[in-house]
């Protein structure tokens, strides 16, 4: 009887152990960016950048070649873009999705330019937020102090919950970074940043890295190479900020660099390249397009640690 009790035990424990490792296996396999049984669907097969950034403008989204940005969710099976000028007298935002083994048809949403949680479940957008719900995603939420009096534009979270985000409404043109750690179940008051980050005009869209080991972020600043150029932050052993580099002229140029952010994967890092026109009656309008780059650059701008040898 003991040794029937025991066998029946034993057959238990490899039967979840069996259900355990494919719960795990179809989870690990379960985004589209991370497999690489799937790398003709991520990124829409497109051919991956090296060190030099290349246009993405794939042609399932820019059949016509006015698609202008967008942003991949966590799992990589839907992607939520927009598309601007020509036949689109107003900027319109579409998604498109993953489903049954091929990328299905776009639709029109109202969902604009999100930024998702670290699992997918939440998207923000400035100071308010969606959940994932049955039916898709919840109506827009405020997020509550500290964010419900300033205009945000851009917003990036920590592993830790973590939020970085820009402070910028017209008339300003100076804008700033601040950010505010979760804890205990809810934001701290707001933190501006220092000097190293909050210098130069039109300061907005910060991209935080997964650790906070890196803040990216578009500024114009004197010694960029025309307009908004993207800048790089690293933090120090101590916790400090390093002096804010630019990301140099393979990224940007005399055109407007803004809006990063690296992929879920980690491998690629996207912004958009472009500029303000002007139209006859005298307003503006934004003529932009998506580049991706190769993650590996962030790492060639990282400052090399000093030795022992070279410190006085």
């Amino acid at each position: 009887m003991k040794k029937t009790h025991l066998t029946l035990i034993l057959v238990g424990a490899l039967l979840l152990n069996a259900c355990t490792t494919k719960n795990q296996n179809t989870k690990d396999s379960d985004s589209l960016l991370n497999s690489s049984r799937d790398k003709e669907v991520s990124y829409f097969g497109e051919e991956p950048p090296g060190l030099i950034p290349k246009l993405f403008d794939p042609a399932i989204v820019s059949p016509e070649g006015l698609f202008e940005e967008g942003r991949f969710s966590p799992d990589g099976k839907s992607y939520y873009f927009n598309r601007s000028n020509g036949k689109y007298k107003e900027r319109t935002f579409f998604v498109i999705q993953y489903e049954n083994g091929s990328w299905g048809n776009e639709s029109e949403t109202d969902i604009k330019w999100p930024r998702f949680s670290k699992g997918g479940d939440t998207l923000y957008r400035g100071n308010k937020y969606r959940n994932r719900i049955n039916a898709g995603w919840s109506e827009l939420k405020s997020l509550g102090a500290p964010f419900t009096d300033k205009h945000i534009m851009g917003i990036s979270f920590s592993d830790n919950g973590t939020s970085y985000f820009d402070e910028l409404a017209p008339p300003d043109t100076v804008g700033a970074i601040s950010y505010s750690r979760f804890i205990n179940g809810k934001y701290e008051p707001r933190q501006k940043m220092g000097k190293e980050i909050n210098t130069g005009t039109w300061i907005a869209h910060p991209h935080i890295a997964p650790d906070e080991s890196y803040l990216i972020w578009d500024v114009r600043r004197e010694d960029g190479y025309g307009g908004a150029d993207l800048y790089i932050s690293f933090r120090a052993t101590d916790g400090s900020w390093t002096p804010s580099i630019n990301m140099g002229d393979k990224i940007n140029t005399a055109l407007n660099e803004s809006g990063a952010h690296v992929t879920d994967d980690g491998k690629y890092l996207f912004f958009s390249r472009g500029e303000w026109k002007e139209k006859e009656d005298g307003s503006t309008y934004w003529l932009g397009k998506s580049y991706w780059v190769d993650a590996e650059i962030i790492e060639t701008l990282r400052p090399k640690p000093q030795s022992s040898n070279n410190q006085q």
